[in-house]
């Protein structure tokens, strides 16, 4: 786990290098559901969304959902980089 945070840290990083930094980000805090934030603490401990779902007593598609949705307002591309970036932000322990 943590050398998959790594390496999508590395990524994120030099993305930003090649791109800029994003003027918007700064100091500004994604404001997550408290459903976003469960999915991605089952997200961070390597569960699939099958499983997440079962857990949270939720569809399949419900769960995408909300990753998908914190994802967006984590500027993730994947479900790796938004747990990472979540972790980094302590939305998650």
């Amino acid at each position: 786990r943590v050398i998959i945070c790594a390496a999508a840290s590395l990524a994120a990083l030099r993305l930003e290098q090649l791109t800029g930094p994003d003027a918007t980000r700064i100091g500004s805090r994604p404001r997550l559901t408290p459903r976003e934030v469960a999915v991605l603490r089952m997200v961070s401990m390597g569960r699939e969304s099958s499983a997440i779902a079962q857990a949270l007593g939720l569809g399949a598609e419900t769960v995408r959902s909300h990753l998908k949705k914190a994802q967006a307002k984590l500027g993730a591309h994947n479900r790796t980089q938004a747990a990472c970036e979540a972790m980094r932000q302590n939305l998650i322990p």
